[in-house]
C-alpha cells in the first residue's frame, strides 16, 4: 500500500477498543500469538526463546495492539516500522471466539490507520495459503496490492502440537 485509504474507517463494534500495550510481557504476547495463530500453523515465534521474544517487544519499532471486546482479549497485530518509511503488519488476527463477530474489517483498518502515522511512505502485509480464507480477500478490500507470489515450504517442527492441515502438507 503505496497511500492511505481515502475512504471513512469503518468503526468498531461499540463494545470493542484497541490499546497500544506498551511494555506486553513475554507470556502475554504468547498467548496472544499462540491462540490467533493456532488454526493458521504460525510457529515462527513459537520456536523462538523467552529472550529473543522479549528483544522483539522491547524494539522501539515494534509496537503490539491489541483488540479488547468486552474488556477481554479479541485480537491484535504487530506493527514494525523500519527505516525508509516503510511499516509492516508483522502479525494481524482475531482470537478464534472473535472470528466471524464482525469485528475484522474495522480491526484491519485500524491497523492500515495506525500502520501510517509516524511518517510512514509504505505499508506491507504478507499473507500465505495456511491464514484464514479471507485473509487475502481483507486485505486486497482494504487497499493493499498484491506484488508478488512465492512459492515456499516451510518444515513446521510438529512438537509444537500444531495441526498442519492436508491441504498445506507437502506430498
Amino acid at each position: 500500500m503505496d497511500l492511505p485509504p481515502a475512504t471513512p474507517p469503518a468503526l468498531l463494534l461499540e463494545d470493542a477498543r484497541v490499546s497500544v500495550v506498551a511494555a506486553p510481557t513475554v507470556a502475554f504476547y504468547r498467548y496472544l500469538y499462540n491462540t490467533v495463530g493456532q488454526d493458521y500453523v504460525w510457529w515462527l515465534r513459537r520456536t523462538a526463546s523467552d529472550a529473543e521474544i522479549a528483544a522483539v517487544l522491547a524494539d522501539p519499532a515494534v509496537s503490539i495492539h491489541v483488540l479488547y471486546r468486552g474488556g477481554a482479549p479479541a485480537g491484535f497485530y504487530e506493527l514494525e516500522r523500519r527505516g525508509g518509511g516503510h511499516t509492516n503488519i508483522a502479525y494481524f488476527g482475531l482470537l478464534p471466539h472473535a472470528v466471524g463477530q464482525g469485528m475484522g474489517t474495522a480491526f484491519l483498518r485500524h491497523a492500515v490507520d495506525e500502520g501510517w502515522t509516524r511518517g510512514t511512505r509504505q505499508l506491507t502485509v504478507n499473507t500465505c495459503t495456511a491464514d484464514h480464507p479471507r485473509a487475502l480477500p481483507n486485505y486486497r478490500a482494504a487497499g493493499f496490492t498484491e506484488t508478488r507470489r512465492v512459492r515456499e515450504i516451510w518444515p513446521v517442527p510438529v512438537r509444537l502440537g500444531l495441526s498442519v492441515p492436508e491441504r498445506l502438507r507437502a506430498g
